[in-house]
This record gives structure tokens, sequence and C-alpha cells, in this order.
């Protein structure tokens, strides 16, 4: 996530987690051994993809790029749910507090609000919405709450891309600018957008719209110069503490005290109401990426499913893929924290994967041919008759 100010990047440091739903721990959360180094490759030391009750393997990672601070996370867990998953990649800035805050509140709230999982297998989809948004706005309340009564003037803040999933169904809840994608044979299907008040898409029109109801501006792709996230938790600063946020930039020499006596909030500038999806599971998924924007911002979707199409054609190992995808973002550059949850269904035979691609590729090859044949004859046909 680009942050509230520039950084001196100092360091790379590699965190791996690893987790699986069949392993019971203390919570039955699943996370997690840790691994830190300084240098810029993945250690490549977790073991062979877990596999849960349902079938589905498992891989993450989080990985510090050059940040001073690592503030991504993620959490699968598959405890509390009636049958559903829980996987959750937490992108933060302004410190970590917020989202070591979210990886435990969060996943509580929606569990309450979901009635441990029987309006996800009730399958009415308005219900699950209603229920959602307000896990995230109680959620962002009690954060909000903390951060208030933390005597450091904690401003951190956090994005929450959430996804409940089961064999044949997924529910996505998602605030801020990570990103859920679906592997299919025909390609990369992307059910999120990014929530950021710049571009020229639908949402980021509809986010700078917002700001501007709620009495804010956009300066250079920021919010009041400052956020280039426009949904996330916390980020106390644009919700409770508005006005002293103006204060501060006048003392600042930000703004002058002419410009803020013309300014009138009426909103949150930033929100944490999550755009909420559905999406059925059916026989032709192969995998799910969630992942933030560390590894978006520099691998767009299709080359990000490519690379681990063939990652796992090769060794078949989901963890594995997981970790390549993540020191693949920063061979092209990446300089943010990245952070990727990666869940294959089991319903793609990744051995023989590459003969079907081959044929696949030999199919083609005989329409091109066949196609020339048929050009070929009308050319000749043409030829005779003009004779």
């Amino acid at each position: 996530m680009a942050l509230l100010s520039p950084r001196l990047h100092r360091f790379r440091l590699t965190k791996l987690h690893y987790a699986s739903a069949s392993i019971p721990t203390k919570t039955n959360q699943l996370t997690l051994r840790r691994k830190s180094r300084c240098c810029s490759s993945i250690a490549i030391d977790a073991p062979s993809s877990l596999t849960d009750a349902a079938g589905i393997r498992w891989g993450s990672t989080t990985l510090q790029g050059l940040r001073e601070e690592m503030e991504d996370d993620v959490v699968v867990r598959s405890d509390g749910l009636s049958g559903f998953l829980f996987a959750a990649v937490f992108d933060g800035h302004g410190g970590y507090s917020s989202v070591k805050f979210l990886r435990e509140e969060l996943y509580k709230d929606c569990v309450a609000a979901l009635q441990g999982g029987l309006l996800l297998n009730g399958g009415d989809f308005e219900v699950i919405k209603a229920a959602l948004a307000k896990a995230f706005d109680e959620t962002d309340k009690k954060l909000l709450l903390l951060l208030e009564a933390d005597g450091e003037e904690d401003e951190s803040g956090s994005t929450a891309t959430v996804a409940f999933i089961r064999n044949d169904v997924l529910f996505v809840s998602h605030v801020g600018d990570s990103c859920v994608v679906l592997s299919r044979p025909g390609g990369a299907q992307v059910l999120t957008s990014s929530h950021r008040p710049y571009g020229n898409n639908t949402t980021s029109l509809q986010e700078v719209k917002r700001i501007r109801e709620a009495g804010g501006w956009i300066v250079n792709g920021r919010i009041c110069g400052d956020i280039s996230v426009s949904r996330a938790f916390g980020d106390i600063r644009f919700k409770t503490k508005k006005n002293e946020m103006l204060q501060k930039g006048v003392e600042e020499g930000r703004w002058s005290e002419k410009f803020v006596s013309r300014v009138r909030f009426n909103g949150d500038l930033v929100t944490a109401s999550p755009e909420i999806f559905q999406t059925t599971l059916g026989s032709n998924v192969e995998f799910m990426l969630i992942a933030t924007d560390g590894l978006w911002d520099y691998m767009n979707r299709s080359d990000a499913v490519k690379f681990v199409r063939n990652e796992l054609r090769q060794h078949g190992d989901v963890q594995l893929a997981c970790e390549a995808l993540a020191q693949a973002a920063l061979d092209k550059g990446s300089q943010d924290n990245i952070s990727i949850i990666m869940a294959d269904f089991g319903r793609t035979d990744w051995q023989n994967f590459q003969m079907k691609q081959e044929n696949v590729i030999f199919e083609v090859a005989q329409a091109f041919a066949t196609i020339g044949v048929v050009s070929l004859g009308i050319w000749w046909a043409s030829s005779t008759f003009s004779l």
C-alpha cells in the first residue's frame, strides 16, 4: 500500500507463515511459523502444501520489501463458521497496531454477525451482506475507540480483504486495495476493485465523489494530500478526529487558517464500509489468490495466474508456489510489503496439466492449418474463375 508519506528504505526481511486447517492449535487458528532474514529472497523452508477437510490446499506468505516496518499480515481459520473457512489479508499503514487488532477482532465480529456460519449456509445473500457490513462497522468502531485511548496518538490503519470459503461457494468482504483473483481455464477472474481516490475506473470515481461530498479533497491522488487508500479500518484523523487533522495541518504549514475556515465535514473521509461479493465455485475453478497491492502493483492478474499455474505444473506444492510468486514481485521491483494467501481447490490434475496444455496448442495449430488450407482453396478457385 502507498504509505502516508515517503519512507527511507533500509532493508529487506522475509517473514513466512504457513498453516493447516487440520492441525489444531490452542485457538485452532491457522498460522504460523515465522522466519526472518536480511536478504532479498524467500527462504524455502515450509513443508509441503497442507490440505483441509474440504480438500482445499493452502499456502501463505508475508514478505517485507524495502519498508521500514512490516505492516501486513494474513490469517486463515477453520473454526466457528460451520464448514466455511475464514481467510484474510491485512495491509497496514502508519504502524502495525491496527492490523494486530484486526487479526482477532474482525474474525470474532464476523463469526458473531454470521451466527457462527448459520447465515452463510442459509444462502440469503442480502442477509449475509447486512451481517458483514455490521461486523465491519462494529470492528472499526472498537478500533477507533482503542486508537482514541492511545496517548501516543496512534494514527495507524489497515485494509482488509476477507474471504469466507466453502468448496462450492465463496463470499468476499473487501475494504481497501488488496485483491482477490480466481484462476479458471479461461484466465484470471478478478473479484475486487481497489478503493483508491484516483484513476478513471468506476470504483475510483465513486470514491472521489464520496470523499468530496463528505467535505474532503484530493491532492496528487491522496485524501487531503495524505493517504492514498480511501477505505480502511482505523485512520482516526479521517474519521473522528478530522478537525484535529485540519488544525495540525495549519500548524505544519500545509494549509492556511482561511482555507480551514471554509472546510465543512459531513462524513468520514475514509470508511470501513465493505464491498461484498458472492461467487459460485464450479468445477472449472483452479485456485484462488488473495494478495496485497505489493504484488498487484508490480504483476498483473493474468501474469500472476500464469506464474502460479507454471509453478504448480512443475511441483504441485501450493506453499512453494505462494513463496515463489512473492519473490517474483520483488524481482519485478516491488518495494512494498507483500502478503499472499493461495488456495488450490483440488479440481486440477497438475501432474498432467502440461499434457493438456500441449493438446490445446496442438488443436489451435490444427485449426490455423485448416484455415490456411481453406484460404488457399478459395484463392485457387477465385484465380481459376477469373481466368
